[in-house]
């Protein structure tokens, strides 16, 4: 049920059931409308939550409603508000609130007055509406008095026909009136009919010869309704372009003939227009003559923001080829495998194969470039410490350039014990501390 209401709401605001016009304003119409009065489910909305009233599921049951058949009046007001006057009766026994509750079921009538504030005017097929209005009713001579609060749709049948479906809940006024909730179905005829205006009579021509009024006569005028000039034969042109407006598919913007009196065309829309584009089709920049900045590579990184722009790559290593996780562990694995001399910068023997493992890697991935650092503990002097270091990352780099490694790729630095990885107060501390680091990179 929901689902379909909601697809009623739907075609309401897409579906108009006739071409719209200026009033809509609804005929004075009667209903006949078959009723139902539901005190129980208003006096579960009093003592429970809304959400367990409708876990619950009570106020599904018919046998809560006590039938009533209810006749309406309904003049509009304006497109958007209707009047509607209801005389409603049934059988039942009125749960007054001030007395004790009489199980005897009696004649009850009421009547109520409402507006209906409609979302959508009279011409479209589904028309939601919101209600309020007031009430009052009698039962075995005892008057009760009410607000009615609530909505409703409305549907479109024929010829200012409608249907309606809609559902009240009632406040009491008066000290005996009780909660309640109405639903109503039903149909309204119009009992008037809407009154046609016939369109007023065509303006009479102007005479002839000048109908526009521009000085040049019909005879002579290629354009006899609109105000022109002599040199168009007659013909107006609004951009000033020389071109006159009938001949003119840009007429607010001056432009040339071979164009049909448009501009000079920008089809990428990138501000330099097609006769000075070098890539009329693809947007681009000025710098580039209308093209695109270009990506040499191919690699989807242009060439402006590629660190490699003749290699292909990837955006996370600024277009430059991604290094390789392998790559990068056996470079880490030479480096913790360069051993020197004990406070001298000379390799041992044992550091040569490892590093000729760097050798290979670097001449396989000729884009790639490595940053060389030495390291030192803390003991003794800091500037001895630091001469050290760089002593030790030049003889690596040294001992590359001798494998032909370009030393364009290469950098050096030593850094003393400035950047301990350990605690310098043990010994496996400053073990760490004394170490060689290589560092690949891109760029």
């Amino acid at each position: 049920m929901k689902r379909l209401l909601i697809l009623m709401l739907v075609l309401a605001a897409v579906l108009p059931a006739s071409a719209q016009n200026d009033d809509r304003k609804k005929l004075p119409q009667l209903g006949f409308h078959f009723s139902g009065i539901d005190f129980q489910t208003a006096t579960d909305f009093r003592e429970k939550s809304v959400a367990q009233v409708l876990r619950l599921g009570n106020w599904k049951s018919l046998n809560r409603l006590n039938p009533a058949l209810t006749l309406s009046y309904t003049q509009g007001l304006n497109n958007n508000l209707d009047f509607m006057g209801r005389l409603t009766g049934s059988f039942l026994s009125y749960p007054f609130r001030d007395i004790p509750n009489d199980a005897t079921n009696r004649f009850h009538i009421e009547a109520d007055a409402n507006v209906n504030v409609k979302l959508l005017p009279d011409n479209f097929a589904v028309v939601p509406y919101l209600q309020a209005g007031a009430g009052i009713g009698t039962t075995n001579n005892k008057l009760v008095s009410y607000i009615p609060l609530g909505a409703g749709l409305q549907f479109n049948l024929w010829n200012d026909a409608f249907l309606h479906l809609s559902t009240n809940y009632r406040v009491p006024v008066s000290r005996s009136a009780n909660y309640s909730i109405f639903h109503s179905l039903g149909i309204t005829f119009p009992v008037a009919q809407r009154k046609v205006v016939a369109p007023p009579p065509p303006p009479t021509p102007p005479p002839p010869p000048d109908r526009d009024g521009d000085g040049i006569l019909d005879a002579n005028d290629a354009c006899p309704d609109e105000a022109g000039i002599a040199a168009l034969n007659g013909c107006p042109d609004k951009d000033k372009d020389g071109i006159a407006d009938k001949d003119d598919k840009c007429v607010d913007v001056p432009g040339l003939a071979k164009y049909q009196g448009c501009p000079i065309p920008d089809t990428d829309k990138d501000g330099i227009n097609d006769e000075n584009d070098k890539c009329p089709t693809v947007a681009g920049v000025a710098r580039y003559e209308g093209c695109p900045i270009p990506d040499g590579d191919g690699d989807g990184i242009n060439d402006e923001e590629d660190k490699c722009p003749a290699v292909p790559g990837v955006a996370s290593n600024g277009g430059c080829p991604e290094i390789k996780e392998e790559v990068k562990q056996k470079v880490e694995y030479a480096a913790k495998n360069i051993f020197f001399n004990t406070g001298s910068a000379q390799l041992l023997k044992k550091s040569f194969k490892p590093l000729d493992e760097v050798v290979t890697i670097l001449n396989e991935n000729p884009t790639l470039l490595l940053d060389i650092e030495g390291h030192t503990d803390n003991t003794g002097k800091p500037e001895k410490n630091q001469a050290l270091s760089e002593a030790r990352a030049n003889a690596v780099k040294a001992y590359l350039t001798s494998k032909g490694i370009d030393a364009g790729r290469l950098t050096a630095a030593g850094y003393g014990s400035d950047r301990p990885v350990a605690d310098n107060k043990t010994t496996a501390g400053r073990a760490k501390n004394r170490r060689s680091e290589l560092k690949l990179r891109s760029f």
